[in-house]
């Protein structure tokens, strides 16, 4: 079973502006998940790379100044249109649901997937992975980001660990509007074994801390994510 209907999609295309005006310096996205993402990421020169779940550009625009070639994909139809802004031609940038399948893109064409922050959107990762798998080459790595299964135990005063459940909260960090964004919530097993099952090999994970400019930016969550993790990123790779 797939997911029919983009979970936060309306969240996005309301917040979609104020977005794109803030996630080069908001400093959970900017000063620690971005860096620790990628981190984890290979040689990017002359690589052919899928940026799903690409929102405005941001990390496109990274990948691109690190000599990738990059096709993104965004649900959000506002999102594509920033990233196509920002971008320009250096990209191709399309409007896709990655809770469906991708028939357009051609198995084993990508050397590497990259996602930041986005599978906590879907429901179900088994075909999600599987999607992943066929599209990369062999060898191919797949880096993807998410919220980290104990902090998000923890934020929404969960009564099962081992359920995933459909939660949200109210985003304040991107300006003055205030947008309420859902996302599933689900275990570190629930997080790994469909990424096993489809065949990827887990190489690397990390939970990151946050780097000296999110300390500058704000140090009194700077001293709160030294002691909890918010996010986890992880590299798999294509046997």
């Amino acid at each position: 079973m797939i997911d029919q209907q983009p979970i936060a999609l309306e969240a996005y295309e309301n917040l979609a502006q104020d977005y794109a005006n803030h996630i080069d310096t908001k400093p959970h996205n900017a000063y620690y998940e971005q860096p620790a993402t990628f981190s984890l990421l290979p040689e990017l020169k002359a690589k052919k790379v899928l940026d799903a779940g690409c929102g405005p550009g941001a990390c496109t625009e990274k990948l691109l100044n690190r000599g990738a070639e990059v096709l993104a994909l965004d649900v959000s139809k506002k999102m594509v249109e920033l990233a196509k802004v920002r971008l320009g031609d250096r990209a191709t940038i399309i409007q896709a649901n990655l809770s469906q399948p991708l028939p357009f893109l051609d198995s084993n064409s990508f050397d590497i997937v990259f996602s930041s922050l986005v599978v906590g959107y879907i429901k179900y990762l088994e075909p999600l992975f599987q999607e992943f798998y066929r599209i990369l080459k062999t060898s191919g790595v797949l880096v993807f980001s998410t919220q980290h299964p104990f902090s998000d135990f923890l934020y929404y005063n969960s009564q099962n660990y081992f359920a995933t459940e459909l939660v949200g909260t109210t985003w304040t960090g991107f300006g003055e509007k205030k947008v309420y964004v859902p996302c599933f919530r689900r275990s570190l097993t629930s997080l790994l074994n469909p990424l096993i099952k489809v065949g990827f090999k887990l190489d690397s994970m990390i939970e990151p801390l946050p780097t000296e400019e999110f300390y500058h930016a704000n140090p009194k969550q700077f001293q709160e994510l030294m002691k909890e993790p918010l996010f986890i990123c992880i590299r798999a790779i294509k046997l």
